[in-house]
């Protein structure tokens, strides 16, 4: 006679029950089942309405109008385009300038937050209460408000072209924009460029390798020179051997305008400065919250390992403190993206003011643009949130977290 104890009965009911319903088993199937069949009928008098509505009006649906010719011009394009161009090259045309607000935006709205953040934990009363001030002022002021000042109260009263500010003959600000030397490349570009990525290249292996003597041996060595060598000297060795890598085509004032030169127009600056200054404000709370979630005993800490205070802040606060500060960062740096959006009010080309705009007006076709639109602006916050995941997730496991 045998004592091992019996096998469980297998149960398949139990178990279907439970990967159905859950823990509510088959009266939370039903719900679910019953959930899904009012959502699919809800959707399904949408399109059917919209269809309707669209066969009312004589509107076409489809994306067939991708490829017929926009008929108008852009004031600002990062890609060759001209009015006989198709829609789809206005979309281009209105996401590479969305793109390029944005990211200009990210840039100048960090440093500023950064810079903002260390100025309120300043022991410097005047500094402390200047950072203090910008913040309660600018982030309690609506950011299309700010827009519009930026916009007319400040660009539109510059001065004519003929009256422009000057700076050394070759930067010129006026009403019309901001006018810049053209960079030309030359034939000493592509070495020059080759020797910038091999500088930089050899700089992060050797900020590795320094790292990992610090905190695998607690040898500190010095990197500074060897980096300033690839990121200076080599560049430097290849415009000696193959010549300058650029010559610039500086502007000429011919008549009422600029003639050469490269162009700003004064609505990407407008739109820059008040997404990145507004921005800023939020960015600089972030910081000073997340550097003082830091214990002061950390910075006695790195003392007490003879590193100085720029290199403990560098090394221990800092990377501790952007724990705290990235998931927060992130959520500003998707807020600049989708207020980019507000430049219509000033007239800036980005793809709310060409594509659901001009676009949409012209051929009517609403759904599809809206749906268009809706999934980039989709896109590149889910691109940014994931770029922001890995960076968090590389300080991390810096840390050992």
């Amino acid at each position: 006679m045998t004592t091992e104890p019996r096998n469980p009965p297998p149960q398949y009911v139990l178990r279907l029950k439970r990967a159905l319903g859950g823990k509510a088993g088959w009266t939370g199937l039903a719900v679910q089942i019953v959930f899904a069949a009012v959502l699919a009928w809800v959707a399904y008098e949408i399109v059917a309405n919209a269809r309707t509505n669209l066969e009312t009006q004589r509107i076409a649906s489809g994306f067939g109008f991708l490829r017929n010719t926009a008929g108008f011009d852009v004031s600002q394009n990062l890609i060759s385009y001209t009015g006989s161009d198709t829609y789809t090259r206005v979309f281009l045309v209105g996401l590479l300038n969305t793109l390029l607000v944005s990211v200009i935006g990210i840039v100048f709205a960090t440093i500023i937050g950064f810079v903002l953040a260390l100025c309120r934990l300043s022991p410097n009363w005047l500094l402390s209460r200047l950072g203090e001030i910008y913040v309660e002022i600018v982030r309690n002021l609506p950011l299309l408000f700010q827009l519009l000042f930026w916009y007319l109260a400040v660009l539109a009263a510059l001065p004519a072209p003929r009256q422009s500010i000057n700076l050394f003959n070759a930067v010129f600000l006026s009403n019309r924009g901001l006018v810049i030397p053209r960079p030309i490349g030359q034939a000493g570009l592509d070495p020059f460029l080759a020797a910038v990525a091999v500088g930089i290249l050899g700089s992060l292996l050797l900020r590795g390798y320094a790292r990992r003597a610090l905190f695998q041996r607690g040898q500190a060595i010095r990197i500074g020179p060897y980096v300033l060598g690839l990121l200076v000297g080599l560049p430097l060795l290849t415009m000696l051997i193959f010549g300058l890598p650029l010559t610039f085509e500086l502007p000429q004032l011919r008549g009422f305008n600029f003639a050469g030169g490269s162009r700003v127009i004064p609505e990407l600056v407008a739109l820059v400065v008040a997404l990145s200054t507004y921005t800023a404000a939020f960015i600089a709370e972030i910081v000073r919250a997340g550097i003082q979630s830091v214990h002061k005993g950390q910075m006695e800490a790195g003392s007490s390992l003879g590193l100085s205070r720029g290199a403990t802040s560098r090394l221990i606060v800092m990377p501790q403190a952007m724990r705290v500060i990235v998931p927060p960062l992130t959520n500003q740096y998707l807020n600049l993206t989708k207020n980019s959006s507000l430049a219509v009010a000033i007239g800036y080309p980005d793809l709310v003011s060409v594509f659901a705009g001009t676009t949409l007006s012209q051929t009517g076709q609403a759904i599809e643009i809206i749906a268009i639109t809706m999934g980039v602006y989709l896109v590149l916050s889910l691109v940014t949130s994931a770029i922001m995941s890995v960076y968090g997730w590389r300080i991390n496991r810096s840390l050992g977290a």
